[in-house]
């Protein structure tokens, strides 16, 4: 995910380009006519600040030398237009730049979102969702800085020297080529500096990065860290990583402002001496006060735009390091990209068959080997077996979220891996054995399932999931606003809401992965009478670790080291001497425990 980060030379300078050109490439037309206007203001504000400086000369020769009464109107006019019109360009330049860069980072936002979405769940869980959002945070104004400090040095800070230094040569030649003789000695340190910015930049973004996540993970896990006493552990945790933060920001600064007693201590030797041998040559030879005072006055008003000038590239390092971070993460290609001619699944009755599929996370720990059954259209299929055994897997390779290795999965005799994802999806409602609730009201988590729906059909669905009793308890009712992930909510209500956003949702397919673990048994009765009506007329894959919730399946598959190594109804299979199966029905029987604890007893005893 990480480019490599250049230290020098060509390839640095080749990789920066590059970068320039596709951020001018992806936003250059977009803003095209805003950044005229605001070149158009830099300019006046350039010309206007070079104008002051101009005509200082004939300030001082025709007013304090010459006493030229007819100008004692005209010349102070003329300053006081300069200034009303580098006033109003300033503004002008700086309300359209903020406008622009509020768009760049509203855009790269949206755009990363809409990327993010787009890659594929293995991506999510290769990367702490809580740092990719800080970094993302800290690096989406990298594109905008670019821009706008690449518009301003050039239509403002590197206008305003030209113009200046043309004041300059045409007051006085020799004195200027003073004057500009520290320039090439500034220029080799700043790019000295820029090297070992960019190398500290990243190192600084990614350290703050785990500063964001480190807290936000606290936050979001507050009651663990509560009951087990850890908050002394975080904080010293998250300390040594603030204090790591803050001695790379401390680097980056030194480094930053290493240019700037060099800088200064160059510049005053160079106006010091101008000053000097400029007051020399007028006391001893005579020259014009206005043309050495017009000089002197654009040497001064030059300092400034040729400081910032000095610290572009230093500044412009630092924007391009998050801009680059960024395209790292717009440059990550989706692991299952749907085919450009992708048709969309069609559903007639929604049968679901594995044919000798094989699986795994890592290529040394294969889940599932060879596996093939099948799950009927309308009908309910539960699968069982120890933790591990692949059941869980099962339900997230129908939907798509990873590819096989080997075998293939159809509906309808269609193959998954050939129809598009959205289609796919579009077709399955799902209820993890995790809950998530989204910020928002009880009635927006119910309406996800289907956007589309009608207060009517989600109040409809709220009941069918044994839900509206608890929802209409609460302060607002439907439009209560849920606390994050729904934390004022018992594990059984938010399980109960993410079932009822599965039903909202009216698909052909339902899948459950552990829907009732969260519940007591009270609501466990309620919400299993609430999913067999709505399995009716539905294909349905149950993964449960209870045998009571799979009791009533139309086909029972017990998995083991994933393959299916038993299946049938439940009258049958507890019937089966010897069978696995009968085995976790019995121990349950007699110890009443859950059927994930019975499996890995029965598998632990061979």
């Amino acid at each position: 995910m990480k480019a490599p980060i250049l230290t020098g030379g060509k390839a640095e300078r080749g990789q920066v380009i590059r970068l320039l050109k596709r951020i001018a490439a992806e936003n250059g037309r977009e803003y095209l006519g805003l950044y005229s206007v605001a070149a158009v203001c830099l300019v006046l504000g350039s010309l206007s600040t070079a104008f002051m400086a101009w005509i200082m000369r004939d300030v001082i020769d025709e007013i304090f030398v010459a006493q030229n009464r007819s100008l004692l109107v005209a010349l102070p006019f003329a300053v006081f237009v300069s200034f009303v019109v580098r006033g109003l360009s300033g503004y002008q330049q700086g309300v359209i730049l903020e406008r622009i860069g509020n768009n760049i980072v509203a855009r790269y936002q949206r755009r990363l979102f809409s990327h993010l979405t787009d890659l594929s769940v293995d991506f999510f869980h290769e990367n702490r969702s809580a740092q990719l959002a800080a970094r993302i945070n800290q690096n989406v104004t990298g594109i905008r800085s670019t821009l706008n400090l690449t518009i301003t040095s050039i239509a403002r800070d590197l206008l305003t020297l030209i113009f200046l230094i043309g004041v300059m040569v045409y007051q006085d030649p020799l004195l200027s080529s003073i004057a500009l003789v520290g320039g090439p000695f500034i220029g080799v340190m700043i790019m000295r500096l820029s090297r070992k910015l960019r190398s500290a930049t990243r190192k600084s973004v990614d350290v703050n990065s785990r500063v964001l996540a480190s807290i936000q993970e606290a936050a979001r896990g507050i009651t663990v860290v509560k009951a087990f006493t850890m908050e002394e552990v975080l904080r010293q945790r998250i300390e040594a990583l603030i204090v790591e933060a803050e001695e790379r920001s401390n680097r980056i600064a030194r480094i930053t402002e290493r240019s700037g007693p060099v800088t200064e201590i160059v510049a005053g030797i160079a106006i010091a001496a101008i000053i000097a041998y400029s007051g020399y040559r007028a006391v001893v030879y005579g020259y014009s006060p206005g043309s050495m005072f017009s000089f002197i006055t654009a040497l001064l008003l030059a300092y400034d735009p040729a400081r910032r000038l000095a610290r572009l590239q230093v500044q412009l390092e630092r924007a391009l390091v998050n801009a680059q971070m960024i395209y790292e993460i717009l440059d990550i290609e989706p692991r299952q990209p749907d085919a450009p001619d992708a048709p969309a699944l069609a559903v007639a009755g929604g049968e679901i068959r594995f044919e000798h599929a094989d699986f795994n996370y890592y290529p040394t720990e294969p889940v599932l080997r060879d596996l093939s059954f099948t799950a009927p259209a309308g009908k309910t299929t539960a699968i069982i077996g120890a933790s591990g055994s692949g059941k869980s897997t099962v339900i997230a390779l129908i939907q798509r979220f990873y590819s096989l290795q080997g075998g293939r999965i159809l509906i309808d005799d269609q193959d998954i891996s050939e129809v598009t994802k959205r289609s796919l999806r579009s077709r399955i409602a799902y209820v993890p054995q995790e809950p998530y609730l989204f910020q928002g009201t009880i009635r927006d988590n119910i309406r996800f399932g289907r956007p589309e729906a009608t207060d009517a059909e989600v109040e409809e669905a709220a009941r069918l999931a044994q839900a509206e009793e608890f929802i209409l308890l609460q302060p607002q009712g439907y439009d209560t606003p849920l606390g994050e992930n729904g934390i004022t909510l018992s594990g059984g209500q938010r399980q109960r809401l993410s079932i009822a956003r599965a039903l909202v949702r009216n698909a052909p397919i339902l899948l459950l992965d552990e829907a009732t673990s969260a519940l007591d048994s009270r609501s466990e009765t309620l919400v299993q009478t609430a999913l067999e009506e709505a399995a009716r007329n539905r294909t349905v894959v149950v993964v449960a670790h209870r045998l009571s919730t799979v009791i009533g399946a139309d086909r029972i598959l017990v998995m083991d080291k994933g393959q299916v190594v038993e299946e049938g109804s439940h009258y049958d299979l507890v019937n089966r001497p010897g069978g696995l199966y009968a085995r976790f029905y019995s121990l349950q029987n007699r110890v009443g425990s859950d059927a994930e604890a019975l499996a890995e007893t029965v598998h632990g005893r061979g």
